[in-house]
């Protein structure tokens, strides 16, 4: 595996070209691969939800219930696009962030997405015991998981890449696969 310190064949060191942003499902690994990754290739880590928590000062569920999703999405637009804006280095987004089109299109301009692809089971025994998931807060979180993932994939599939999420896998051999899959793509040069 390549890593930014590693030198090329000319005697050239590896960088990261443009903002990799990664997406995918809540419980997919975003944060937790994608600061793995940052670690690996020495670039900064950003997210999403962190930000908006940090700017609001309250929690993402507390955003949701004060303003509703609605405000919230449009926060995180705008959050995506200032992050994007500060150069390479690894974006972690919310799952619902690549399903609006005005998000898609920044990141597309700006970087590169990497969907965590993560099958349904794989999810739903990630996140079954969090508090944090405001959507899941229904009388049938499994149920309303697996909708969302029914509704989200064909917005996911648009990601410019994929990294196939198992549950033997690391966070460490997931950081792995995206990192062939950026030097594969150019993205790591």
């Amino acid at each position: 595996m390549r890593t930014m310190g590693d030198k090329m064949p000319d005697g050239t060191q590896l960088r990261l070209a443009r903002p990799v942003v990664m997406v995918g499902m809540m419980g997919s690994g975003k944060t937790a691969v994608g600061s793995a990754l940052a670690d690996m290739l020495d670039v900064p880590f950003r997210d999403t939800d962190a930000a908006m928590v940090d700017a609001a000062r309250m929690s993402i569920p507390e955003i949701f219930e004060r303003d509703g999703e609605a405000f919230f999405r449009a926060r995180e637009t705008e959050v995506l696009r200032r992050l994007l804006s500060e150069g390479p280095g690894i974006l972690s987004t919310g799952g619902g962030a690549f399903l609006r089109p005005e998000n898609r299109a920044a990141i597309s301009e700006a970087g590169v997405s990497v969907w965590l692809k993560a099958d349904a089971e794989l999810l739903w025994n990630r996140v079954r015991h969090k508090t944090t998931r405001p959507l899941l807060m229904t009388d049938d979180p499994k149920g309303t998981l697996l909708r969302l993932l029914d509704v989200r994939t064909p917005h996911y599939e648009k990601a410019d890449l994929v990294a196939e999420a198992d549950a033997a896998a690391s966070i460490g051999q997931m950081a792995g696969r995206v990192i062939t899959l950026l030097a594969g793509a150019e993205v790591l040069r």
